[in-house]
């Protein structure tokens, strides 16, 4: 490592290369320069990199001995990447740099500005860089490693029993071979029948089946789900927030049912809503209700309602966490729906709630 610093310190631009262990599919390659060895302690010139192979290239590759896998993790300096970036992908630095000079204070971070963000070109770095720069190095790495990239790294990682079989702790497998069954949902009893070389993956809001020699095909799966504008694809079950968490549990027409945390001594911001009322049902804790000025303490088992358009706040002014079911009826239901007035956190508007 420190020799991959001393790389870097000096201009370089280093990546991690590790020592193949199979004719791995799922993995870009580093093709090494005449003369390097994969079994060096210190940083090796690199020749150039390769896409990820078929596996007859990849079992050639493997038998060359001159080949190592991209970790896709890099070591360099900021001003060794910016330099880099002005020189091979200048088209990529000029949004960014837009973005960060309208950057803004969001609680203990910096947001950047998702306006000329946006304009970003949607390119890896390896395309945009690695894959011109001149002043590359590879650092060997064998001490074992996955960058867990598809859920046939993650079976792999798991520890297959003698049958090849990996399940989850809300899985059930019948007469099944050499697969992977996941549930990552407490709600969700996961069952196979007769599966072979087969990965299933349950979520709470998803469902993935798949041949095992399928696994790295999911990101199609995932860009015809956004063309789709499907949600799963870019949101997640259970959304964080400054001040806790929700969880979406049923949606349906005019309607939607959630789950919300909110840690203790935090609080939602003053707010109102066009186009949805809440009832609010307090389920674990005790919550300090604000509507329309009036402010009320609900404690377990009672509810509350909040009228469309009151301007109103939850609070949690105890030192546990508190719960509430929250019912939303309306013709709009989305997250942007909101007028906010005061923030202990420092938000704008919009869907950050």
């Amino acid at each position: 490592m420190w020799a991959a610093s001393a790389r870097a310190l000096g201009g370089d631009l280093v990546t991690f290369g590790i020592t193949p262990t199979r004719p791995e599919t799922g993995y870009g390659y580093l093709d090494l320069a005449e003369g390097a060895r994969l079994d060096a302690i210190e940083p090796q010139t690199l020749a150039r990199f390769v896409e990820k192979p078929d596996a007859e290239r990849a079992a050639q590759m493997l038998a060359s001995g001159r080949y190592l896998w991209n970790s896709g993790i890099f070591l360099f300096t900021a001003r060794s990447l910016i330099d880099a970036f002005q020189a091979h992908a200048a088209d990529v630095l000029g949004p960014v740099r837009a973005s960060v000079d309208g950057i803004h204070a969001d609680l203990g971070f910096w947001r950047l500005d998702p306006g000329p963000w946006a304009e970003v070109p949607d390119i890896s770095i390896d395309y945009a860089i690695m894959e011109r720069a001149s002043n590359l190095a590879v650092m060997p790495y064998s001490a074992g490693w996955s960058d867990l990239g598809g859920w046939d790294a993650v079976w792999q990682e798991s520890g297959p029993d003698a049958a090849g079989n990996v399940t989850s702790e809300r899985a059930l497998a019948i007469d099944c071979s050499n697969f992977l069954l996941r549930s990552e949902s407490e709600r969700v009893e996961l069952v196979g029948i007769g599966l072979e070389d087969i990965i299933a993956i349950a979520t709470a809001d998803a469902v993935l089946v798949a041949h095992k020699s399928r696994a790295q095909d999911v990101k199609k799966a995932v860009d015809v789900l956004k063309a789709r504008e499907v949600s799963q694809a870019t949101q997640f079950s259970i959304d964080h927030r400054p001040w806790g968490w929700f969880e979406s549990l049923i949606i349906g027409n005019r309607f939607q049912v959630k789950r919300i945390v909110v840690k203790p001594g935090a609080a939602l911001s003053l707010q109102s809503h066009h186009h949805r009322a809440e009832h609010w049902i307090v389920v674990e804790g005790t919550a300090r209700v604000t509507t329309d000025g009036k402010v009320s303490l609900v404690t377990e088992n009672q509810s509350v309602y909040v009228p469309l358009g009151a301007v109103h706040r939850m609070e949690n002014p105890g030192k546990v966490k508190m719960v509430l079911i929250e019912v939303q009826t309306g013709s709009y239901l989305g997250e942007d729906d909101i007028i906010r007035y005061e923030d202990i956190y420092a938000r704008g508007q919009g869907a950050n709630g």
